[in-house]
């Protein structure tokens, strides 16, 4: 891996991992744990799914650096790595949302949580804001070269 790569993808996980933190939490009380489940049980799962959502945020960072092959894609190819970003993110967190909601049972949504195409709305517009965001913010900082 080059020095650029690893430089860019450390930023976008520090980004993604502060503002999926801030999601996380700002969208709790759209799951049925924040009415049902312990302090312990809450904080376990905003820790996991940040977790989780950084690593789902380095994966769609590396598949826009692949179908660019640019490191610095944000600055220079922001379209083309941007929709790459945003369609590797949206595919797994539906297929995700899926998975964990109807066919393993390790979440449910609560009644307050919108729903589109029986997915809930607030994972989905997550993986569209935030890549949005860090595109735009990597832009505006720069990143190191090819």
């Amino acid at each position: 891996m080059s020095g650029p790569f690893l430089r860019n993808v450390s930023a976008w996980a520090g980004f993604a991992l502060v503002l999926n933190l801030a999601w996380e939490v700002a969208q709790l009380p759209l799951y049925s744990l924040f009415s049902s489940g312990s302090s312990r049980e809450i904080a376990f799962a905003i820790a996991h799914c940040t977790v989780g959502d950084v690593l789902i945020a380095v994966a769609c960072f590396t598949a826009a650096t692949v179908a660019t092959r640019r490191a610095d894609w944000p600055v220079t190819q922001p379209m083309i790595g941007g929709a790459v970003a945003l369609l590797f993110g949206l595919g797994y967190t539906a297929a995700s949302e899926w998975w964990n909601v109807y066919r393993a049972g390790s979440w449910s949504y609560a009644p307050a949580m919108p729903l589109l195409f029986g997915l809930g709305l607030a994972p989905i517009l997550q993986w569209v804001v935030i890549p949005a965001l860090g595109v735009a913010w990597l832009r505006k900082r720069g990143t190191a070269g090819e």
